[in-house]
């Protein structure tokens, strides 16, 4: 197996590792309680609200965690995520032992590789890529 084929592989499982989990894992229980009934109790970490601190945090864990493991628009919706794990790790858990940090901390690692590498060959980005001219930012943003 070629070098490059490895690699795109392992961009795959990295991407439907860390997207599906936070999807998963994190986001939809966000959600529900995003959409469930009564007031909002949630952390202000950036004292913009309950409401809105969750709902920017849902829209990173759900959709952009969805975008991620798709392969498509994979760098910008790396963005929220990281911003999301540095919010986690840096603010929620500041003040925490390193331990709390870890995980938000490995999260934001995985995030940064994916943005820096894009998704691979193997993402719905670049098959949608493949069918746009060559060159120019539209493939490197729809990656």
């Amino acid at each position: 197996m070629q070098a490059t084929r490895l690699h795109d592989l392992s961009l795959l499982a990295l991407r439907l590792a860390f997207g599906g989990l936070m999807f998963f894992n994190h986001g939809l229980g966000k959600l529900e309680k995003l959409m469930g009934p009564g007031p909002i109790q949630w952390a202000d970490p950036l004292g913009i609200g309950p409401g809105m601190s969750l709902a920017l945090a849902t829209g990173a864990e759900v959709g952009a965690a969805a975008l991620l493991a798709l392969g498509l628009f994979t760098r910008l919706a790396a963005v929220p995520l990281m911003i999301t794990m540095a919010v986690a790790a840096f603010i929620v858990h500041g003040a925490d032992p390193f331990a709390k940090k870890e995980a938000a901390l490995l999260f934001f690692a995985a995030y940064l590789a994916v943005f820096l590498q894009g998704p691979g060959r193997y993402s719905v980005g670049q098959l949608l890529a493949n069918k746009l001219p060559s060159g120019g930012w539209k493939g490197f943003w729809l990656r």
